[in-house]
């Protein structure tokens, strides 16, 4: 049957509207994970995947006594297991709603609906899972914490690509005929480096929360007084063989590990302000009719919003509702550079300027 078919259109369409959803169940899961890391409530719960054995957080006397006798070290708390759970809870419901995608996608395989990348999508999820059992049967390793957060935008990030595809086919577009050159061409791998600075800045901003290193610096511009503090340790704090056994709730670097581990964070938000001002700078004195505007816009604009977000968090100290807010829009900043590329690569005459520029060489040779 043809891809372009009515069945298939609306086999699309529905898909898309599921996945439109878990992609913002995703992104309410990365920050259910950050207001769960910022109330210290990762080990809310000391069991998995229930609480105490339970299915919900213990809260009467008989539960609490079970409960507490079940985990003599780790006495109920109801106030940090419910933010633990509720996290818990969102993170199922997307791995049941992922499978969902995954079985409807095999079901219309023959409508020519993507298939490949649900079920990818679905593997990881499991993958994804089993890092949040080991988060906390490992007693927050830094190591395992840091990947588990990484996976959460790393699902948001399949499930959004997922989705520009599913519209696009709902929509029945096919490919724009090709033109021999664009004034964007020759930008694709400037847009691919500065989603790979935005993915290593993530990366750095987990290890930050995973070591508890977000209040090592409490002043700006400066970091203690000091522009580069003395006795910054930054062996000891990007240290990634942490060995297994501590309880690493409020972390266990020492203060010179953890102002390494921010200083870094600083410099690389700094790196991705540079970059990301010159290359969209670039990019709007060239982008003509290219109907790229408003996604160039989107990533400045959220990238602004986030870099005063970080501002704001060390100015008053890690406000919980910044500091989630921070979370979410780093997810917003990774999805806009995701949008904008997507955008590129529908451009006429981007995707070929390569072939171009091997037959023109191939001519020259030949010649």
């Amino acid at each position: 049957m043809n891809q372009s078919s009515p069945s298939s259109s609306l086999a699309a369409r529905k898909m898309a509207k599921w996945a439109t959803f878990a992609a913002l169940l995703a992104v309410v899961v990365i920050m259910l994970g950050a207001w769960t890391r910022l109330v210290h409530a990762g080990l809310g719960c000391p069991d998995w995947p229930g609480c105490y054995g339970f299915l919900t957080v213990p809260q009467s006397e008989s539960s609490i006594a079970i409960a507490n006798a079940r985990f003599p070290d780790t006495p109920v708390d109801v106030q940090k297991g419910w933010p633990e759970m509720i996290h818990r809870y969102a993170a199922g419901t997307l791995g049941l709603v992922v499978f969902g995608l995954a079985a409807c996608a095999v079901r219309n395989r023959r409508l020519g609906v993507p298939v490949k990348l649900p079920l990818f999508i679905a593997g990881f999820i499991v993958l994804q899972g089993a890092f949040g059992m080991w988060t906390v049967t490992l007693k927050l390793w830094p190591q395992v914490v840091a990947l588990h957060l990484l996976g959460g935008f790393t699902t948001l990030s399949l499930l959004t690509l997922l989705t520009f595809r599913l519209r696009r086919q709902a929509r029945q577009e096919q490919d724009r005929k090709s033109l021999a050159s664009t004034p964007l061409a020759g930008f694709r791998p400037w847009l691919y480096g500065g989603l790979l600075l935005v993915v290593m800045q993530i990366a750095l901003g987990a290890w930050t929360a995973a070591n508890y290193a977000a209040v090592a610096c409490t002043d700006l511009p400066t970091c203690q007084g000091q522009w580069w503090p003395e006795g910054m340790d930054f062996q000891h704090g990007f240290d990634i063989t942490q060995h297994v056994g501590p309880n690493y709730l409020g972390g266990q670097l020492t203060a010179d590990g953890r102002v390494a581990i921010h200083v870094t964070h600083r410099l690389g938000a700094m790196v991705v302000l540079v970059y990301f001002a010159a290359l969209l700078a670039m990019m709007w004195r060239r982008r003509g009719d290219s109907g790229l505007d408003n996604a160039i816009r989107l990533v400045a604009v959220v990238l602004s919003v986030q870099i005063l977000l970080g501002l704001t968090n060390v100015i008053f100290h890690i406000p919980l509702s910044i500091a989630v807010a921070h979370n979410a829009m780093g997810a917003g900043l990774l999805l806009s550079v995701i949008h904008l590329i997507w955008q590129y690569q529908l451009l006429p005459g981007t995707r070929n300027v390569r072939a171009t520029h091997t037959t023109t060489m191939n001519q020259e040779v030949t010649a």
